[in-house]
């Protein structure tokens, strides 16, 4: 089971920001972190995330360096800012009122939701 596009893309920028506010990071390795992290359900590709970074670096919540590492390439590593970990603060505040709401939605037992019968045309 992978998750759908429309739910990657809404908890896209709150997972970028917190790994992020973790500690600085490049692309591959916060591709790596996400693919970890969601045990393989969340397949993230680069051309979802360096969109989300070059827009999150737009709107000051990231910044950017390139760095060197002794015998490797250059890579452009980012690390949040003071704007982007009050973006997470809010994002956390959003997201926890989702999830609190769907727990109170759906049953606590997983099992119970394949019980209910789904309503269909008669």
């Amino acid at each position: 089971m992978r998750v759908t596009k429309d739910l990657v893309a809404a908890s896209a920028t709150p997972m970028v920001l917190g790994i992020l506010a973790d500690g600085e990071s490049y692309g591959y390795a916060i591709l790596r972190r996400i693919n970890e992290l969601s045990g393989g359900e969340l397949d993230w590709t680069e051309g979802l995330l360096y969109p989300l970074l070059h827009r999150l670096e737009r709107l000051g919540h990231v910044e950017s360096s390139w760095q060197s590492v002794a015998g490797e390439r250059r890579r452009k590593y980012y690390r949040i800012t003071s704007s982007g970990l009050a973006e997470l603060a809010e994002q956390r505040r959003q997201w926890d009122t989702v999830v609190n709401a769907l727990k109170e939605i759906w049953p606590g037992d997983v099992r119970r939701l394949t019980a209910i019968p789904l309503e269909g045309p008669a």
